[in-house]
This record gives structure tokens, sequence and C-alpha cells, in this order.
């Protein structure tokens, strides 16, 4: 089954995740809410993404203004990015967070992110293994973090206008491994 990932954070958000719901009734969603969202919506807009079974919200409101999630009763996955950071900034998430997005850009790489993730897991957070926009050879070490996460949003060489050559390769929606000609 599909996973899609809806970009969302703007006026007229519930109505464009209905209509999505309904041009897609069997996939697998989540939304990324880009901090767009503010305490006024977010009650209405975690009611929608329920009602239309988005699995998790990732960062619904901003990093700085985040502190109205700690210990929010909400029946979606709410996901840290922008307030994630690596795996000293967990302890500042427990209470407002289900989930945190390791991206290696923010952890330090491929041994912070795992330090990270492996922290995650100890404190019960779920884990989304996401990426800036970065080439395949920013991928293929993230790909080694993504076989510890439940959700994995490595996407950024697609929206390359040139990647490198070879390049980590991508097939029904699915990045497969590394090629070893990859590293050069």
């Amino acid at each position: 089954m599909p996973l899609l990932k809806l970009k969302l954070g703007r006026v007229g958000d519930a109505e464009r995740l209905a209509a999505i719901r309904a041009a897609v009734p069997k996939a697998r969603l989540i939304v990324d809410a880009n901090e767009g969202w503010h305490d006024n919506v977010l009650g209405k807009m975690l009611d929608a993404c329920t009602r239309h079974g988005v699995e998790l919200v990732e960062q619904p409101l901003p990093a700085d203004d985040d502190e109205a999630l700690r210990n929010l009763k909400h029946d979606v996955l709410i996901c840290a990015d922008e307030s994630a950071h690596d795996a000293a900034s967990l302890m500042g998430l427990i209470g407002k967070y289900d989930a945190v997005n390791i991206k290696l850009d923010k952890t330090g790489g491929l041994t912070g992110a795992l330090a990270m993730a492996h922290a995650a897991r100890a404190h019960d957070f779920k884990i989304m293994v996401g990426c800036m926009l970065a080439s395949s050879l920013a991928m293929a070490p993230a790909f080694l973090v993504a076989q510890l996460a439940d959700y994995v949003d490595l996407d950024g060489p697609l929206l390359l206008a040139k990647d490198r050559t070879p390049a980590i390769s991508y097939s029904e929606g699915l990045m497969q491994p590394p090629s070893p000609a990859l590293w050069g």
C-alpha cells in the first residue's frame, strides 16, 4: 500500500486533506505541517487527520512554540522535525512528541544519527528518517539508519535537477540499497 507524505500548513488544509483521502482511499498518509499550524487550529487539524486516517503529523507547531503539545490528548502520532536535532535534544521532546525525524544533516552524520536512533528507542519514540535536499551520496548512510525506522522519507535525490552518477535507484517508490560503486 503506498505511503504518501502531504505537505500542509496553510489555510484550507482540512479541505485539502479530505480531497486527498477521497482520491486515494487506501493509501497510507502522513502529514508534514512544516510548523504551519498554530494553537487556534491545532485541535481541529489533529481531529481532521484522525478522521482521515493519517498515521503521523510532522512538526505541526513552530519549534519555538510547541509547548502546547505537552500532554495534549491526540489519536495521531505527532513527530518532531525542526524541534529534534540530536540525541541531546530528545529529553526536551518527551511529553510533546511521539516520534522524531532523524536527519543526518542535523545530527552531524551517521554516528550521530545512529546515537539518536538508539536514544529515541530508549525513550519510546517512533522513528522517522528524513533528509534535506541532497544527493545520493548523502542518502546512502541515511539508508543504514532507515533500517531502524518506522517511517522513511529519503527522497532528496529525486528532487534534484541532476544527481551524481552512479545514483541510488528507486523502484515503485522504494529506495534500493546503494550500489558499492556509489562510494567511488
